[in-house]
């Protein structure tokens, strides 16, 4: 993919707000309680920090796992919703925390891999602030559109793009991240006349969607198949072939002919570097016993995703993939935040 002309131009907005599980996402997991770790960890509520507003992918794994977690350890979770400048804020505001285990960063491979690169001042090390407890799950984004959208596949995208005055407009959750990336990889190798319109998160773009303040989304499944599912949106294809779900028979970029155009998102857990490994040990084992009881796992493979549930050097391992590739990709483009 030839990456020297991405976009160099980008704007940062922040929000902050801070909400308690609801008790809406499903019956509780049937787990027992873990023994507890060194020095009775944990003996308080855990606090997970997700780093966009209400409403998108990560926010959902984020409130998934919470929302189980009290039937694994004994104590209650909290979700914290800190958007802002592609996820940075609410990063940051993690990676500055004393390593105690009682706050656990809810991240991803845009955040981790790619806006460390992509801001001039991202605001933490990816490596050298935090810890990996757990990766979540492995998807594919969707591209999505309308119900009532004319455009029915990529190939009608491509010609309508072609001859919208501007091109047509699609919405990400914000500037720099893995959708932005992918739509930009769209325009300037695919042929397709695109005007990026970047939001504080998924849950507002996907709003302006439905909306038809925009043409179409580039995000992550989980964002959207609620809305596949209801028959609000379509989905026009998906970027790699890990395809569950709504999504399952969904094509590919490449099936529609877009070559060398496979994309995964995943979404992780991260603690603070500093975080007794004892307790990060049994971070791992709570989290995996909620992603693999067979409730939770049901929804994330309805989100459009696959359970990974692995080992935190598994997760160490796959961001220095991301770290590398992405990283080339940005370098070579030349694009910067401020």
């Amino acid at each position: 993919m030839n990456t020297s002309r991405l976009n160099r131009r980008f704007v940062l907005k922040t929000s902050l707000t801070s909400l308690v599980v609801p008790g809406w996402l499903a019956a509780p997991a049937q787990s027992q309680v873990l023994p507890k770790a060194a020095g009775n960890y944990p003996d308080q509520p855990i606090r997970f920090v997700s780093p966009f507003p209400p409403g998108g992918g990560n926010d959902f794994h984020a409130r998934l796992v919470a929302n189980e977690l009290a039937n694994v350890t004994g104590q209650t979770a909290i979700v914290e919703n800190r958007g802002g400048a592609g996820g940075n804020l609410g990063t940051k505001s993690v990676a500055d925390l004393k390593g105690d285990g009682y706050t656990v960063l809810t991240s991803q491979v845009s955040i981790m891999a790619i806006n460390p690169v992509l801001y001039k001042s991202a605001g933490f090390d990816p490596v050298r602030q935090f810890m990996p407890i757990t990766q979540i799950n492995a998807a594919p984004l969707a591209i999505v559109v309308r119900s009532e959208s004319p455009l029915r596949s990529m190939a009608d995208m491509r010609a309508l793009s072609q001859s919208t005055p501007g091109g047509l407009t699609f919405a990400t959750p914000g500037n720099g991240t893995l959708s932005h990336l992918v739509g930009v990889a769209l325009e300037k190798e695919g042929q397709i006349a695109l005007t990026h319109v970047p939001y504080k998160g998924a849950a507002p773009a996907l709003s302006d969607l439905l909306g038809g303040q925009v043409h179409l989304m580039i995000t992550s499944t989980s964002s959207v198949a609620g809305q596949i599912q209801q028959g609000k949106l379509r989905a026009l294809a998906v970027t790699s072939s890990r395809r569950v779900g709504v999504f399952k028979s969904v094509p590919t970029l490449e099936d529609a002919g877009f070559k060398d155009m496979v994309f995964d998102d995943w979404y992780g857990f991260f603690v603070p570097a500093g975080t007794p490994p004892e307790r990060v040990a049994y971070l791992n084992r709570a989290i995996t016993t909620v992603l693999r009881s067979p409730s939770v796992t049901q929804k994330i493979i309805d989100a459009g995703s696959e359970v990974v549930a692995n080992s935190a050097d598994e997760l160490t391992l796959q961001l220095q993939q991301d770290m590398a590739r992405w990283g080339r990709v940005v370098k070579l483009s030349g694009a910067t935040i401020d």
